[in-house]
């Protein structure tokens, strides 16, 4: 008999603005946990020539350095690139009794991005190293730092006719 084995991926990438303040509280074990809210704009043609910002609102949740990083440096309106997967929050809605669920996004790297307004990126940005990058003895003499976009020069967005 043939089994047919199916690969399975959840990862997500994100690029867009926080719509707050990044929110930090700790878990009872002292665990770092922050909650971002991210939008993200898409733009849509409706044909005749005209183009508007489709904004979808993204919750993200960032563990550990990653969480006090984001509280630390990140404020509404900054831009973040974020990397990490889906993930199904389900519970019992505990005035009407009712389940409910949410899909959210796990970051699991955060690259701090310049704002919306143009602001640069404080420490030449932020969010943490994979697992795989850090050193056998556990911390960093000279934590590695996340990138940020370059200069405005490194940019030609006058050779195509691609919306975004």
């Amino acid at each position: 008999m043939l089994r047919t084995v199916m690969a399975n991926l959840n990862k997500v990438l994100l690029l867009g603005n926080l719509t707050r303040d990044p929110e930090l509280r700790y878990t009872p074990k002292g665990t770092a946990v922050a909650d971002l809210s991210i939008a993200v704009n898409r733009r849509v043609s409706d044909g005749a020539g005209n183009w508007t910002d489709e904004t979808t609102f993204v919750d993200v949740t960032v563990w550990g350095n990653t969480a006090e990083n984001s509280q630390k440096y990140l404020t509404k309106g900054r831009g973040v690139f974020v990397e990490g997967r889906l993930q199904l929050d389900t519970w019992e809605d505990k005035q009407s009794g009712q389940k409910r669920s949410k899909l959210k996004v796990v970051g699991e790297t955060v690259q701090f991005l310049p704002d919306a307004r143009g602001g640069g990126v404080p420490n030449g940005g932020g969010g943490s190293p994979s697992p795989s990058a850090r050193p056998a003895g556990g911390g960093y003499a000279n934590p590695p730092q996340g990138g940020s976009a370059g200069p405005d020069s490194d940019y030609d967005d006058e050779g195509d006719d691609i919306p975004f």
